[in-house]
């Protein structure tokens, strides 16, 4: 995109500040055009806002994140950090080691299940209770290698970070940032993509590590420093659908929905307390898709591709905000009466937006609110499904609305 009137000028932490003299910041790309806001008047240089990209943990869902890089590409936006978590640490440090889309995407297409999962024989049966994991060690070594540049974290020319857990000390690691940057990156990777159990830890310097999205799963918090704003792509744990008949499905498919849960809790947390910086949350609908799944890879690419789109013709409303996530809509909280039990979780879970009535019944604090992708929990919360969030269209009284929903 650059026409030869880019240059940086220093900025206080110690990245730079893109300058445009004269054009639009991001390309025109079919129905999507964004021109960043200037941060100054009249028709002097413009500033491009340092915009990170976070992409989120959910093993082979984690293809979705190729079709939103295309997105991100196609759009003109050149971010100024990657970050990620184990699938989305791969695919975050393929993007900022300069692998193509088009190179991605050929990859994702030939992938198949003997390229990651070899079972660990030799291991099971010598050690058996001591084997360090269900599968071999070297095919995710060498998909790692495949896609991330050699080097360091120093190296690379778009910085990157990579969320990992030391399993021996029991803290969660950023590598990428000030005193984990002289580790290469492929180990890094391998580690933020060690799921336990699944493979053996990795180690990465000194240290002992396993999957990042352990304790972070996407890394929103830390990625934020120095940032003044992020894209983020969760494709793991935006819900957690019904899945019957999960405890008859082995001890993979239990301990995968309990991380599923734990990881969903904490993700949440964080996004529950957002302030700054504002903060694109998109969401492909993935939960349909296994989390070992070979046989959607298309789809993925397709879906990540297509929220990316519809999440970018929200960006300029998103960069012209102090902070918050988006997009937002404007939504009605519906209590179905006979289906509420007075339990009382979504008043605990929301106390800003729930409460209980003489009859201990849920009802909304307010009519009409403005929900973004992270909101929506009051809803999910619900042992009985007797809350659903519902969007209120612009042409319709939203009580009118709730009424037919209710009927």
């Amino acid at each position: 995109m650059d026409d030869g009137s880019m240059n940086t000028n220093p900025h206080g932490d110690g990245t730079t500040h893109e300058i445009d003299r004269g054009g639009p910041a991001i390309a025109s790309t079919g129905t999507f055009t964004s021109v960043f806001p200037a941060t100054g008047s009249g028709s002097g240089p413009r500033i491009r806002p340092r915009i990170g990209v976070v992409f989120g943990g959910g093993a082979l869902k984690g293809m979705a994140h190729v079709g939103a890089l295309k997105a991100i590409r196609e759009a003109g936006i050149k971010p100024r950090l990657y970050a990620g978590s184990s699938i989305g640490a791969m695919i975050a440090a393929a993007a900022a080691s300069g692998r193509s889309v088009d190179e991605l995407t050929e990859r994702a297409l030939r992938f198949r299940r003997r390229d990651l999962f070899r079972i660990n024989h030799v291991g099971m049966l010598m050690d058996r209770m001591l084997s360090r994991s269900i599968y071999l060690e070297s095919p995710l070594r060498s998909l790692c290698d495949d896609l991330v540049a050699e080097g360091t974290f120093e190296e690379l020319e778009t910085p990157l970070l990579v969320t990992a857990v030391d399993i021996e000390r029991g803290i969660p690691l950023v590598f990428g940032r000030p005193g984990f940057r002289d580790v290469r990156v492929r180990d890094a990777v391998y580690a933020s993509c060690a799921l336990p159990g699944f493979f053996p830890p990795g180690v990465v310097g000194n240290r002992v590590c396993i999957d990042g999205g352990t304790t972070d799963n996407l890394p929103v918090s830390i990625a934020s420093m120095g940032m003044d704003a992020l894209i983020a792509v969760d494709v793991g744990i935006a819900d957690v659908p019904l899945a019957t008949g999960i405890a008859e499905q082995g001890f993979a498919s239990i301990f995968m929905r309990a991380a599923t849960m734990m990881m969903h809790e904490q993700q949440q947390a964080t996004l529950d307390h957002w302030t700054t910086p504002p903060l694109l949350l998109v969401r492909p609908k993935v939960s349909h898709i296994g989390w070992f799944s070979f046989s959607h890879v298309e789809e993925l690419l397709q879906m990540g591709y297509d929220a990316m789109k519809a999440a970018l013709v929200h960006l300029d409303t998103m960069l012209a905000a102090p902070g918050g996530i988006f997009p937002r809509t404007a939504v009605e909280i519906v209590v179905d009466r006979p289906k509420c039990t007075g339990c009382a979780l979504c008043v605990a879970r929301s106390p800003g937006l729930m409460a209980l009535d003489a009859q201990r019944k849920a009802y909304a604090l307010v009519r009409v609110h403005e929900f973004s992708p992270a909101d929506g929990s009051v809803a999910n919360c619900c042992p009985t499904g007797a809350i659903s969030v519902v969007p209120v269209s612009a042409d319709r009284d939203p009580v009118e609305e709730v009424l037919e929903i209710s009927a």
